[in-house]
């Protein structure tokens, strides 16, 4: 999977085994909670600012205007 030899199924199941004894199932909890929230609002920042119109600059509204001579 990973690798020239590879980090296989039972690889992922003993590393992960060993976060579990080091940090415990509660602390894991509370980061995989903080980790999915923070990807929720940086998902809805994204869309929110994908919905916005893009605002005119100033240069741009001065030359959009027409000039009539008298």
């Amino acid at each position: 999977m990973f690798g020239a030899r590879g980090i296989g199924i039972p690889e992922l199941l003993i590393i992960l085994v060993i976060v579990v004894l080091i940090f415990g199932t509660s602390r894991l909890s509370g980061v995989g909670s903080a980790l999915g929230s923070s990807i929720r609002e940086f998902r809805k920042a994204v869309s929110e600012d994908e919905e916005k119109p893009p605002k005119p600059e100033a240069g741009a509204e001065s030359e959009s205007k027409e000039v009539t001579k008298p």
